[in-house]
């Protein structure tokens, strides 16, 4: 629970600060950069952490077909959040700004 809390007031100070634009212009234009190359370096940690841990690559082909369907499933339904919530989000800027 604790770890949940933590994650929650980082996003909420996170959000707080693009709310406010407390970031300068140049931070803010390297925003997606800086996202994208956290999102890659966090890939590879797990997928170090993946290979480290002898039991799940044990567990790979009992695994199989499932778990490459619940992975997919969640990417692609993870994308489709994202993209519906980005709409939103972009539909109310543009609103804000009439």
């Amino acid at each position: 629970m604790g770890r949940i809390l933590l994650y929650v007031v980082i996003i909420s100070i996170g959000a707080f600060i693009g709310y406010k634009n407390l970031f300068s212009k140049g931070i803010m234009n390297k925003l997606d950069k800086i996202q994208h190359i956290c999102l890659l370096f966090l890939l590879f940690i797990m997928g170090v952490k993946i290979g480290i841990n002898e039991e799940i690559l044990k567990a790979f082909p009992r695994l199989g077909f499932s778990a490459l369907i619940i992975s997919s499933m969640s990417i692609i339904f993870s994308i489709l959040g994202v993209r519906l919530i980005s709409k939103y989000i972009n539909s109310s800027k543009k609103e804000e700004k009439i």
